[in-house]
């Protein structure tokens, strides 16, 4: 008759009394583990004689069958109990009132955007859209940007393919296809994304810009300089102090950019001016005649005023957020209304 164990009814009544899996995983040790009662009856068998070792093997074998079917059965049976009691644990009634859609608002970039775009329409712009990947001729040679051109460089551009396909380094391309499809009379913006390879307070890899294009007879530089003033007023709808300082840009004729005083600093000088008390918000200019020329369009004939802005500089200064960074860091508060002003 063969051997049959005289501890399998106490291990089946230990695993059946485990209440949960830990005390279950120590039973499992306490008869299966290298140091248990089943390896140490096995071990036993080495003091018997043959036909006894074979009954008592078959035994042993069976008892830890029996133990390790158990064991599989009780697990399977607590873990479906740990699983309920979790699920009653995260049960939603049904009953309660509802937590109700929070109001929300446009970004600030979204705001500053709406607000340019709608003072420009105002005075006859149309908006024009172009391709964020651009070839080379449309980002740089045809805004007279000549082979040499430190903008062409690659620590400056995201190139795709280099020399000829590239992410768009402002949307003055825009103005290039504008003209080059419809010709003048023309008075257009173009807004949208632009990259370039910076990243600090007050820049980063991808931006917005806001390009302006009039193109007529006889434009000159005070209504251009008019045109910007009126929009700055009106942008930010308070008294400020706007300063058109002579620069350089390849594709106007001549340059100037615009700056802001610092409302952060009451122009007394800190980090986000760089201590120079002005911030720079956009640059300007007559188009050069090579621009026309590139364009198909006779500079003998025809002038023009060019703009261009970065939309999250001029964000910064209206709804005072000290660095450019935080408009893409996903914070909630930027999507919350404000409430309205006292007697607004």
């Amino acid at each position: 008759m063969a051997f049959e164990p005289e501890f399998l009814d106490s291990a089946l009544a230990a695993i059946s009394s485990a209440g949960t899996l830990a005390e279950l995983d120590r039973v499992r040790v306490h008869w299966l583990g290298r140091q248990g009662i089943l390896s140490e009856a096995f071990r036993q068998l080495a003091t018997l004689s043959g036909a006894e070792r074979s009954a008592a093997g078959q035994g042993l074998n069976r008892a830890r069958d029996a133990i390790e079917e158990a064991i599989r059965k009780r697990r399977e049976s607590l873990e479906s109990d740990d699983v309920q009691r979790q699920l009653a644990r995260k049960r939603v009634d049904v009953t309660l009132p509802g937590r109700g859609v929070l109001p929300g608002a446009l970004h600030p970039l979204t705001q500053a955007r709406l607000l340019i775009e709608n003072h420009f329409q105002g005075s006859g712009f149309t908006i024009a859209t172009g391709p964020e990947i651009e070839d080379d001729f449309h980002n740089f040679t045809a805004l007279n940007m000549g082979p040499d051109h430190p903008a062409r460089a690659a620590h400056d551009t995201f190139y795709l393919d280099p020399g000829s396909i590239l992410l768009r380094t402002h949307t003055s391309p825009v103005q290039v296809r504008a003209l080059r499809r419809w010709g003048p009379p023309l008075r257009i913006m173009a807004p949208g994304r632009v990259y370039r390879r910076d990243s600090d307070l007050t820049h980063t890899p991808m931006f917005h810009q806001v390009e302006g294009l009039v193109v007529d007879r006889e434009i000159s530089w005070a209504e251009m300089t008019g045109l910007l003033s009126d929009f700055l007023h009106a942008f930010f709808t308070e008294g400020l102090k706007i300063r058109f300082r002579p620069s350089y840009f390849p594709f106007t004729e001549p340059s100037a950019e615009v700056d802001l005083e610092c409302f952060f600093c009451a122009q007394k000088g800190c980090r986000v001016c760089k201590q120079s008390g002005w911030i720079e918000v956009l640059g300007c200019g007559l188009v050069h005649p090579e621009v026309f020329r590139q364009s198909g369009v006779d500079p003998g004939e025809w002038s023009g005023l060019a703009f261009g802005m970065g939309i999250e500089r001029l964000a910064m200064l209206k709804y005072r957020i000290g660095d450019i960074r935080w408009f893409y860091d996903n914070d909630l508060r930027f999507l919350t209304p404000r409430p309205a002003a006292s007697g607004s």
